[in-house]
C-alpha cells in the first residue's frame, strides 16, 4: 500500500512539473495511444491468403504442405490475448519450414526495388514543390506503404503500384499527427526508422534525408532475416541504404515486425540513445503495440485491413501518423528529464540504458549531476 501512494504522489509531482515547463505542448500536444493489436477472426483468412501466395511464388509443389503445416500453427496459437504479429511469426515460420525456401519473395523485392525507383523522381519533385518538406516527405513515405504484396488488401503485383501512386499522394493523411512527430525529431539527436516493405524503402530514403538535413543521426532497423516482402540486411544494402544512414542494426532475426525475445544489444542500445522510433507499416506496427518500449513510437502507415484500422479508429484505407506516448510508465526517460529539469544548455537529454538512465546534455555513459528528476534516483 505505501508503494502504491508514493507512485501516486511520484506521478502527481511529475505531471504538476511538466505542467509548469514549456516542454509541456510537446509532450501534452498527441494524446496517449493505449491502443493494441491482437489477433481478429478476420486475420485467420488474411494469413492463410498469404500463406498460399507466398508458397506458389515457391513453385515448388509445396502449396499444402505449406497451408496445412500453417493451418496446424495457427489453430494451436490463436487467441485475442496474442498479438497478430506474434502468430504471424510462428506460421510464416512453419510454413517456410514446409516449403523449404528462405526467401521466396526475392525476385518480387527486386521488382518492387526498380518499379518504386522509377517514381522517386516525382517524389522528389513533390517534395521539393512543398512549403513543408517535412510533412511533404512523410506523406511520400507512406505511399510506398502499399506494396504489400499477398493478401488481397493491397497490390499483388509491383507493377499495379504505377496507376496509384499519383492518386495515394492526393489522398494525403487521414489521421494525421505529423506535427507531433516533427516536435520529437527536432527535440531528439537520435532518430530510429523501422523498415517495412521493399519498394516502400526507395520513399523512405526521401524521408531520411529530410531528417538528416535537419542535423539528426538516423539508424535504421531492418528485418533480421528474410521475411516476406520486408527488408532485411541484404534488401538495404543493395539499394544502397547503408549510405543513407548513420547505422543499420536488425530486429535480430525471423519475425513479422519485432519481437522482444529476439532483440539484440545493438537495438536495445540504440533504442535507449533515441528519442522517436519512426515504425513503417502495419507489421511494426501490430507488434509494437503490444509491446513496452523506452521511447515514443509514430506509426506511418495505411491502414489497409479492417482489424488494424479499428485499432487506429479509422476506415480501412486512411494514410496514417499516430504517435504513441506509453503515458505515465512506461515513458521516454530523457523527455521526461529534459521537460523536467531542462539542462542550462537547453539541449534535450538521453536516455543511454540501464547502465546510466540519465545523462543531460552529454554523450557521456555517467549520469549528469545536473538532473535532479526521478530517473536519476531509478
Amino acid at each position: 500500500q505505501e508503494e502504491q501512494i508514493l507512485s501516486v504522489a511520484i506521478v502527481g509531482r511529475i505531471t504538476l512539473l511538466i505542467l509548469k515547463n514549456e516542454g509541456a505542448e510537446m509532450l501534452f500536444k498527441a494524446p496517449p495511444v493505449e491502443s493494441r493489436m491482437k489477433t481478429h477472426a478476420d486475420c485467420a483468412s488474411c494469413l492463410m491468403k498469404r500463406v498460399l501466395f507466398q508458397a506458389r511464388l515457391a513453385d515448388n509443389g509445396t502449396e499444402f504442405a505449406a497451408v496445412q503445416a500453417a493451418v496446424r500453427e495457427y489453430a494451436r496459437l490463436m487467441s485475442p490475448d496474442i498479438s497478430s504479429a506474434e502468430i504471424a511469426t510462428h506460421v510464416h515460420s512453419a510454413a517456410y519450414a514446409a516449403m523449404g525456401v528462405s526467401d521466396p519473395y526475392l525476385d518480387m523485392k527486386l521488382e518492387a526495388d526498380r518499379v518504386a525507383e522509377k517514381y522517386v523522381p516525382d517524389a522528389q519533385s513533390f517534395i521539393d514543390s512543398s512549403e513543408d518538406r517535412f510533412a511533404a516527405a512523410v506523406r511520400v513515405s507512406i505511399v510506398g506503404n502499399i506494396m504489400d504484396f499477398g493478401m488481397g488488401i493491397a497490390i499483388d503485383s509491383p507493377d499495379e503500384f504505377g496507376r496509384m501512386f499519383q492518386s495515394l499522394l492526393d489522398q494525403g493523411v487521414g489521421s494525421d499527427q505529423t506535427e507531433e512527430l516533427r516536435r520529437l525529431v527536432e527535440g531528439c539527436e537520435t532518430v530510429l526508422y523501422a523498415f517495412d516493405n521493399c519498394g516502400e524503402d526507395q520513399f523512405d530514403r526521401l524521408l531520411i534525408r529530410e531528417i538528416r538535413a535537419m542535423g539528426k543521426r538516423v539508424v535504421g532497423v531492418v528485418r533480421g532475416a528474410p521475411i516476406l516482402n520486408d527488408v532485411s540486411l541484404d534488401d538495404a544494402l543493395r539499394i544502397g541504404m547503408d549510405r543513407e544512414l548513420d547505422r543499420i542494426v536488425s530486429t535480430g532475426g525471423f519475425c513479422v515486425g519485432f519481437s522482444e525475445g529476439l532483440m539484440k544489444e545493438d537495438l536495445k542500445e540504440e533504442m535507449g540513445r533515441a528519442g522517436v522510433l519512426i515504425a513503417k507499416g502495419m507489421a511494426n506496427y501490430e507488434s509494437l503495440s503490444d509491446m513496452e518500449v523506452p521511447l515514443p513510437v509514430a506509426y506511418l502507415l495505411r491502414a489497409k485491413c479492417l482489424p488494424v484500422a479499428s485499432s487506429l479508429d479509422v476506415p480501412v484505407g486512411t494514410n496514417v501518423v499516430r504517435v504513441e506516448f506509453r503515458w505515465p510508465f512506461p515513458f521516454n526517460r530523457g523527455m521526461l528529464c529534459s521537460a523536467i529539469c531542462r539542462p542550462k544548455c537547453g539541449r534535450p537529454s538521453s536516455w543511454s540504458g540501464a547502465k546510466a538512465p540519465v545523462s543531460c546534455h552529454s554523450r557521456s555513459r555517467v549520469r549528469s549531476r545536473r538532473c535532479r528528476c526521478w530517473t536519476n534516483r531509478s
